[in-house]
C-alpha cells in the first residue's frame, strides 16, 4: 500500500473512531458513572494520537496527547465528569475533525496553520481539569524491602505493591523508526531497580508472515525508584507516540488494575498471565493456581475445557486462595469474552472502497442485460437445451445480482446516530429541552441512497426543533412534558423504505399556511383543499410562516430542497399534522438506485416498466367497461374505486388501442391505481439507466432500462402516476361517483 493510500485509510478509520467517540459522550453525558463509555473516548483518542504519530502529524498527535491524559484522569476519577466537560470534548472531537480535514488538502502545513489558534484554545481549556499528578502521587520510601514474589492483594481497594508497574505494547515500526526496545529498558535501569520484567510475544505472527523491520514485543515492568509519572514517561519519550504505555503507580486502586487488563491486548491469555502481567500476581503464585486448576481437570475430566469456563473456575480457586478480589476476576472474564467476540467480528468483515462496489454493480447490470439477451434469443431458437441453460444462467445472474446489491445495504441506524449531536446543540442553542427517539435503525437501504438523504434529514430535523417543537414554557402551559420529543423511524414497505420524521410540538397552522399560501398567489380563497393540500405549499420555494429569522431557519429555504432532493431519488414526502399534538413528515424512498425486479408493458410499439413490488394484481378490462372507463376514469374493483389512467393518453401515443387492454392494479403509500395498457409482458430484471439531462424532468418516467432486444424501456415512475390518478379522482364529485357505483351493482 502506498503511502498516500495509506494516509486515507487513516483518515477513514478516524472519522469513524469520532463517530464513535461522540456516541460514547453523548452516553456519559446521560450516564457520567459510564466506565464503558469512557473507555470508549479514551480508545478512540488513542488510536488517533497512536496512528497520526505513525504519519508525523504532530499537531495531531499534541493535540489528542493532552485529550488523553484528561481522559485518563476520568478513568482514574480524578475529574468528574459534568455537562461542561462533555461540551469541551465534543469541541475537542470536532476540532480533531477539522485537523484531519487539514490532511486533505493541497496546503496542510498552512491549514495546520490556521487551527493553530483554536487548539491552543481547547489545550489551555483542557489543562484546565489536569491536576499536577506529581503532588498527588503517594510517597515512596527509599526503604523498600519488599520480595516481588509475594505481593498480594490485601483486603482494602488498593493493591499492596510499593512499585509502578509499567505495562508497554511497542508499535510495529519502532524499528523502522531506529529504536531498539532494549535500551528503554536499560535507560529505566538506571532510574531505579527493576523488580521483575514480563515479556510477552502474543502479537507475533506466523513465521510466513512475519516482517523482520516489525516489533512485536510487549512487556509488563514492575519498577522501584523515586520516580514520579513524568520521569517514566520521558524514558519512552521517543517510542510514545508509536506505542501504547500505561503506568500505574505504587499502591494504586484496584479500579485501575481492572483498567488495564481490559487495555490489553493480548487474544489468547487466560486470567491467570492477565493477572500476573498486570502486576497482581507472581509467577509463583500463578504456578500453583496452574497445578491447581491441573488436578481440577483430572478430577472432572475437563479435557479441553470451555476457554471462559476454564477462565471461571481459575477465578474460583483464586478469589477462594485469597490471592484476589472478585472485581479482578470479572473483568477479566469480561476480557476474554470481549476478545473472542472481536475475533469473530473481525474475521467476518473486510473494507472494501465503495468505488469497487459501484464498478461490481454496474458489471452485474451489464450481466442482467447479456442474460435477458440470451433468454430472448434461446426462444426464438426453440432449442429446449439451449432454454434450459438461459433459465440457469438467468436463476444464477439473480442470485448475484442480489448478492451484489446486498453487499451496498446498509442500516440506517448509523446515519441517525449522527442526529444525536445535532439534537442536543441545537436543542440547547433554542433553550428547548429535546429527548430524541430512535426506531427501525437496523433497517436496510442501499449505501448511495444514504449518502443522499443526509441533507434532507438534516432540514427536517432543524425544522422540528426550531418550530415544530415549543420551549419548556410553552410546554408546560400546554398540559405537556416540559421535555419535547423527536422521532425518527425507519421501515420497509411494498419495496420502499419508509422514514418519518415525527415531533409532538404544537404541530402546522393550516391557515397561517393558506394565507400565506393565497398571498403568494400559490392558491385561491375558493379553491377546495384538502389538509394534505395546504401542508404540501410549505414545500414551496421561499415559502415561510416565520414572524423572526433566526440562526436556524425563517427565511422561507430548506424544505423546497427537501423536495427536490427526495424527487431526485424517486421519492415522495407526505406531511400529517395535528394541532396541539404534532407533526409527521414521511419520506418514501426506492430501496436502490441500480437495480428492480419490473414488469413490463406494452403500449402501442413502446414497452414500459413496472417495479414488480409494486403491482399488486392484473386484470382484463372487458369490452362492455372499456367505453364507460373512458367516460368515468375508474372502475369498480371488488366495491371499491379504483381511479384509473391509460398510458396511451398519458404519453400521447399513436394508433388504435389493442382489442385486448389489461389493467395494472398497482399500490404506493397505502393508495391503489390502476394503469390501463395494451399488453402483458411478463416479469422482467430491470437495469435503471439514467435519463438524459434532455428527459430528466419528463413527467410520469423515473428511469430507463435496455431490454433484451437492444431496445429501450421507460420506467414509469409510479409515485407521481398514483397521485396524479388518485388526485383527478378526488377532484371529482368522489360522493356522486360511489353513488353511480352503489347503482350499478
Amino acid at each position: 500500500m502506498s503511502m498516500e493510500a495509506a494516509q486515507q485509510t487513516f483518515i477513514a478509520e478516524s472519522r469513524e473512531l469520532l463517530v464513535n467517540m461522540e456516541a460514547a459522550l453523548l452516553t456519559l453525558e446521560k450516564t457520567p458513572h459510564d466506565t464503558d463509555a469512557v473507555n470508549a473516548v479514551f480508545r478512540a483518542a488513542h488510536t488517533i494520537k497512536g496512528s497520526g504519530g505513525v504519519f508525523g502529524f504532530d499537531a495531531l498527535v499534541e493535540f489528542t496527547h493532552v485529550m488523553e491524559n484528561v481522559l485518563d484522569d476520568i478513568r482514574a476519577g480524578r475529574v468528574k465528569v459534568d455537562a461542561d466537560l462533555i461540551a469541551l470534548l465534543l469541541a475537542c472531537g470536532d476540532h480533531v475533525s477539522l485537523l484531519l480535514d487539514c490532511l486533505s488538502v493541497k496546503d496542510s502545513a498552512a491549514a495546520f496553520a490556521a487551527a493553530q489558534p483554536e487548539s491552543h484554545e481547547l489545550q489551555a481549556q483542557l489543562n484546565c481539569y489536569l491536576e499536577n499528578e506529581a503532588a498527588g502521587l503517594p510517597q515512596v520510601h527509599d526503604d523498600l524491602a519488599h520480595d516481588a514474589d509475594v505481593q498480594r492483594i490485601g483486603g482494602g481497594d488498593t493493591v499492596e505493591s510499593d512499585a509502578w508497574h509499567i505495562s508497554v505494547r511497542f508499535g510495529h515500526n519502532v524499528l523502522r523508526h531506529g529504536m531498539d526496545p532494549l535500551s528503554f529498558i536499560r535507560y529505566l535501569a538506571t532510574l531505579g531497580e527493576i523488580q521483575s520484567i514480563f515479556t510477552l510475544f502474543d502479537g507475533m505472527p506466523d513465521a510466513a508472515a512475519m516482517d523482520p523491520e516489525s516489533c512485536y514485543l510487549g512487556i509488563e515492568i514492575d519498577f522501584v525508584g523515586a520516580v514520579d509519572k513524568a520521569t517514566i514517561e520521558g524514558a519512552f519519550e521517543y517510542v510514545r507516540d508509536d506505542s501504547a504505555i500505561r503506568i500505574l503507580p505504587p499502591h494504586s486502586k484496584v479500579a485501575d488494575y481492572v483498567n488495564l487488563i481490559n487495555d490489553l491486548p493480548e487474544d489468547k491469555t487466560m486470567l491467570g498471565d492477565l493477572l500476573m502481567a498486570s502486576g497482581v500476581l507472581t509467577r509463583n503464585e500463578l504456578d500453583e493456581v496452574l497445578r491447581l486448576q491441573q488436578r481440577l481437570d483430572e478430577e472432572t475430566n475437563a479435557d479441553n475445557p470451555d476457554p471462559l469456563a476454564h477462565t471461571q473456575r481459575i477465578g474460583d480457586i483464586l478469589i477462594n486462595q485469597g490471592m484476589v478480589q472478585s472485581e479482578l476476576v470479572n473483568a477479566a472474564i469480561g476480557k476474554q469474552d470481549q476478545i473472542k467476540q472481536h475475533k469473530v467480528l473481525e474475521a467476518s468483515n473486510i473494507r472494501v472502497h465503495a468505488g469497487k462496489l459501484d464498478e461490481l454493480i454496474n458489471l452485474v447490470g451489464e450481466l442482467v442485460i447479456v442474460s435477458a439477451s440470451v433468454g430472448l434469443s434461446a426462444k426464438r431458437a426453440g432449442n429446449i437445451d439451449l432454454l434450459e441453460a438461459a433459465s440457469t444462467l438467468r436463476r444464477l445472474v439473480e442470485e448475484v445480482r442480489d448478492s451484489a446489491l446486498n453487499l451496498r445495504m446498509v442500516p440506517i441506524g448509523e446515519t441517525f446516530n449522527r442526529f444525536q449531536r445535532v439534537v442536543r446543540d441545537l436543542g440547547r442553542e433554542l433553550g428547548k429541552d429535546v429527548e430524541l427517539v430512535l426506531s427501525g435503525i437496523e433497517t436496510e437501504l442501499d449505501k448511495t441512497m444514504v449518502e443522499k438523504i443526509n441533507d434532507p434529514l438534516m432540514h427536517l430535523v432543524r425544522n422540528a426543533l426550531d418550530h415544530g417543537i415549543e420551549s419548556p414554557q410553552q410546554r408546560a402551559q400546554s398540559g405537556k412534558s416540559p421535555r419535547g420529543q423527536l422521532r425518527l423511524n425507519a421501515y420497509h414497505e411494498t419495496g420502499s423504505i419508509v422514514i418519518e420524521v415525527a415531533d409532538d410540538g404544537g404541530g402546522l397552522h393550516r391557515d397561517k399556511i393558506l394565507a400565506r399560501a393565497i398571498e403568494r398567489g400559490l392558491a385561491t380563497a375558493d379553491q377546495p383543499l384538502s389538509d394534505q393540500d395546504v401542508y404540501q405549499f410549505i414545500l414551496e420555494a421561499g415559502f415561510s410562516t416565520a414572524q423572526t429569522i433566526t440562526n436556524v431557519s425563517g427565511r422561507g429555504i430548506g424544505m423546497d430542497v427537501v423536495k427536490r432532493n427526495i424527487e431526485a431519488l424517486r421519492g415522495t414526502i407526505n406531511i400529517e399534522s395535528e394541532a396541539g399534538i404534532g407533526t409527521t413528515i414521511v419520506l418514501r424512498l426506492p430501496l436502490t438506485l441500480a437495480i428492480i425486479d419490473g414488469f413490463l408493458v406494452g403500449v402501442g410499439k413502446s414497452a414500459y416498466v413496472v417495479p414488480l413490488e409494486m403491482v399488486f394484481e392484473c386484470i382484463e378490462l372487458s369490452q362492455q367497461d372499456r367505453l364507460r372507463v373512458r367516460e368515468s376514469g375508474y372502475i369498480n374493483l371488488r366495491g371499491e374505486v379504483l381511479p384509473l389512467l391509460r398510458l396511451r393518453d398519458v404519453f400521447e401515443t399513436k394508433g388504435e388501442p389493442s382489442k385486448r387492454e389489461n389493467i395494472v392494479v398497482v399500490q404506493y403509500a397505502g393508495m391503489q391505481a390502476g394503469f390501463v395498457v395494451d399488453a402483458l409482458m411478463g416479469e422482467y430484471q430491470t437495469v435503471i439507466k439514467p435519463l438524459g439531462k434532455l428527459f430528466e424532468k419528463l413527467s410520469g418516467i423515473s428511469g430507463s432500462t435496455i431490454l433484451g432486444t437492444g431496445e429501450v424501456a421507460l420506467i414509469l415512475d409510479v409515485p407521481a402516476l398514483v397521485q396524479k390518478a388518485v388526485g383527478s379522482e378526488t377532484s371529482k364529485d368522489r360522493p356522486a361517483l360511489e353513488h353511480r357505483m352503489l347503482e350499478r351493482r
